[in-house]
């Protein structure tokens, strides 16, 4: 079994930074691709970031590319993901996943999920 446990959420004021960390625990952590998603109430959830098990690959949604950063330490099983210059429609529950095989931005693909972080963005 595979637990993800997201922190760092908050409120925060346009134009200001967060780092969400992500926690795995169970089986090997650095076989498999790890990515972000998220969701705003009555919405989708949506992809926001992946990156590879050696951390050489990364991949972001448009409406935040130049903007957040996605990394990981596989000695520490965590992932991250930077925020910078958040704007009000950053606001959402992000949640964390992971899967086998190739990145993907499909939410089906991901077989774990954690519970999720709230991060909310004030105009």
């Amino acid at each position: 079994q595979v637990q993800l446990v997201e922190s760092g959420g908050g409120l925060v004021q346009a134009g200001d930074s967060l780092r969400l960390s992500c926690v795995a625990s169970g089986r090997t952590f650095g076989s498999y691709v790890m990515g972000w998603f998220r969701q705003a109430p009555g919405k989708e959830r949506e992809f926001v970031a992946a990156i590879n098990w050696s951390g050489g690959n990364a991949y972001y949604a448009d409406s935040v590319k130049g903007r957040f950063t996605i990394s990981r330490d596989n000695a520490k099983n965590t992932v991250y993901l930077q925020m910078n210059s958040l704007k009000p429609e950053d606001t959402s529950v992000y949640y964390c996943a992971r899967k086998p095989g190739d990145w993907s931005t499909e939410p089906r693909t991901y077989t774990y999920w954690g519970q999720g972080t709230q991060v909310t963005v004030s105009s």
